[in-house]
């Protein structure tokens, strides 16, 4: 069985932990596993083949790391050059999975989904394979514990082997009364937004229903490039492929869509008020603290600080969520509306809606501690091995100091090494370079100055990690 990741996206619900750079997917919310990685290490490993991982150019690098720092081997991550939903997405992995010869059945899952009991989710696993190889398209619908109105529906028709039903219908997402009266039927389940079918079932059915999508992703996959162990596909071909989710394109027009009854604790973590709802440690008063937390007559809340003491005093029912740039206080049914915080920071184009103060790199990171009118000091982490590009600035000047490791540094035509309580100054349009060839991480702390401070002022000549050219 070959797990096929959807870890593309940027949500924003989850602001201000999760960023445009940091999607909910990359960040460990209920372990110390990121989320990503928990979408693996949950499966069955004694039937899984290698997982194929989908995600976004942006986030290529966030996503391999994670994978090697867990120790997760994989086939390929597919790089989408536009977002285009789930049916391409889908079919890009097909695709991929059939040009072998082989036709594997996949295992479709989102990367940012919360899956409590492993167990119950492998025995729905086995269920829905006896379904696949029968050519059937599975869906596993969650079994509703209440009456959700921010979930679409599907509701059971005849009842197929192994548990399983056809799928009579996919519904929208419902208003409170409907809602109750899908719980109260027995009939309706939560779409999880995932799926199980053979590859070439797929896009034999995508071909059927949606032709525009399936022949714009064969195109883009004749025309692949393969980086490291990314695989990126024609930019042009997929960027005029059609937006549709897999259930929009396939499942609701397929006659051979089958549903898997799934009670194992799932969550999609849609808002900071579901983290609560699915946490197992809340203490006396109903609380979920995470970090340096003080309280006081506070309760049913959850409380999450990054780095500094978070002290709340006498209010019930709120979520505060503290990271080094950024504060959220709401009461704890209104985080739905975070959304129109997001959309008013991307407006006003503050980087609070794209970037942490940290933010990650393939070689490391930087966190930017302290600006000013015309100077920004940050914090640069290198890891062993690892080098920046080749670059200059045209408006700033850069001063180096080191305090821990050893940094090989190239200014203009001379490399030097700079190791511990020293420094060095790079001038204003000097070509530089950095690298760490210690076996520790590097740390420096870099003071630039000058008329311009910005990222996009980088000139890169060249970048062992494809970003020649690329300001950013």
């Amino acid at each position: 069985m070959k797990p096929v990741v959807l870890a593309g996206g940027t949500g924003s619900r989850l602001w201000p932990k999760s960023r445009a750079a940091l999607p909910k997917q990359f960040l460990a919310l209920t372990s110390q596993a990121t989320m990503l990685q928990e979408t693996i290490q949950r499966l069955p490993k004694a039937t899984m083949d290698s997982p194929l991982f989908i995600c976004n150019e942006d986030h290529r690098f966030l996503a391999a790391e994670q994978l090697r720092s867990a120790d997760i081997s994989y086939d390929k991550i597919i790089l989408e050059p536009v977002g285009r939903n789930t049916a391409p997405a889908i079919a890009l992995a097909a695709l991929h999975s059939v040009a072998s010869g082989e036709d594997p059945i996949m295992l479709v899952l989102a990367a940012d989904h919360l899956i409590s009991q492993h167990s119950a989710f492998h025995q729905a696993i086995a269920k829905a394979s006896k379904l696949a190889e029968a050519n059937k398209l599975v869906t596993f619908g969650v079994v509703p514990n209440e009456a959700h109105t921010g979930y679409g529906y599907i509701k059971a028709g005849a009842a197929q082997t192994n548990d399983g039903f056809d799928v009579a219908e996919f519904v929208e997402k419902p208003d409170a009364a409907t809602a109750e009266k899908y719980l109260a039927s027995g009939e309706y389940y939560w779409n999880s937004g995932m799926f199980m079918f053979k590859a070439s079932v797929y896009l034999t059915e995508l071909e059927k229903h949606a032709p525009e999508i399936y022949h714009a992703c064969v195109k883009s996959m004749n025309a692949t490039d393969t980086d490291m162990t990314f695989l990126r596909v024609d930019e042009e071909a997929f960027a005029a492929c059609p937006d549709d989710s897999i259930d929009y394109a396939v499942m609701e027009k397929t006659a051979d869509a089958c549903v898997i009854p799934l009670d194992a604790g799932w969550s999609d973590v849609g808002s900071w008020s579901s983290l609560w709802d699915t946490a197992s440690d809340k203490d006396a008063n109903g609380n979920v603290t995470v970090g340096d937390v003080m309280l006081e007559g506070v309760n049913n809340s959850y409380i999450n600080s990054e780095q500094r003491l978070i002290s709340v005093i006498g209010l019930d029912n709120v979520v505060v969520v503290e990271t080094k740039d950024a504060v959220l206080v709401a009461n704890k049914n209104k985080v739905q509306d975070i959304k129109h915080v997001v959309n008013e920071l991307k407006a006003k184009k503050r980087p609070e809606f794209q970037f942490h103060r940290e933010v990650f790199r393939p070689w490391g990171s930087y966190d930017s501690v302290d600006n000013g009118e015309r100077y920004q000091v940050k914090r640069i982490s290198v890891k062993p091995g690892e080098k920046l590009s080749v670059q200059m600035h045209h408006h700033r000047a850069e001063h180096w100091i080191v305090v821990s490791g050893t940094a090989s540094v190239t200014v203009g035509e001379t490399t030097k090494l700079v190791t511990e309580n020293e420094s060095i100054y790079i001038p204003i349009g000097e070509v530089h370079a950095l690298e760490n060839p210690g076996k520790i991480l590097l740390e420096l702390i870099e003071v630039q100055s000058g008329s311009y401070l910005g990222e996009d002022d980088i000139v890169r000549f060249s970048d062992r990690y494809g970003r020649a050219g690329v300001k950013k």
